[in-house]
């Protein structure tokens, strides 16, 4: 099961469009994590097993620092609607999945 957890610069409302592929996924907002500094986000995915889903440099970062896990999923793509992350997500889904199941990739950008 690969769980993410959606940094605040995604709308929580990404959640209702993911399929079953994610089960479990998660939003910092839904986790009392909105106000969280990066380095607590970081901590909570990494003691939970989750793959954080963001849309700027920060984790990466933090990858560059301290190493996996957790990995990272970073959107490189502007503002934009749920509708076109749930988009990217259908489109890149096997990419996805195989980053997810890889242990020697820590960052996927799409």
């Amino acid at each position: 099961m690969h769980k993410l957890l959606f940094d605040n610069n995604i709308s929580h409302k990404i959640l209702s469009q993911l399929d079953g592929s994610f089960y479990g996924s998660t939003h910092v907002m839904l986790e009392n994590l909105d106000e969280a500094s990066d380095i607590e986000v970081w901590h909570f995915a990494k003691t939970n097993n989750y793959t954080i889903v963001t849309k700027d440099s920060d984790f990466n970062d933090l990858i560059l620092l301290r190493g996996v896990p957790p990995k990272v999923i970073w959107l490189k793509i502007g503002n934009c609607k749920v509708s076109k992350i749930d988009m990217i997500f259908k489109k890149y889904k096997k990419s996805i999945k195989d980053f997810l199941d890889s242990e020697n990739n820590a960052i996927l950008e799409i």
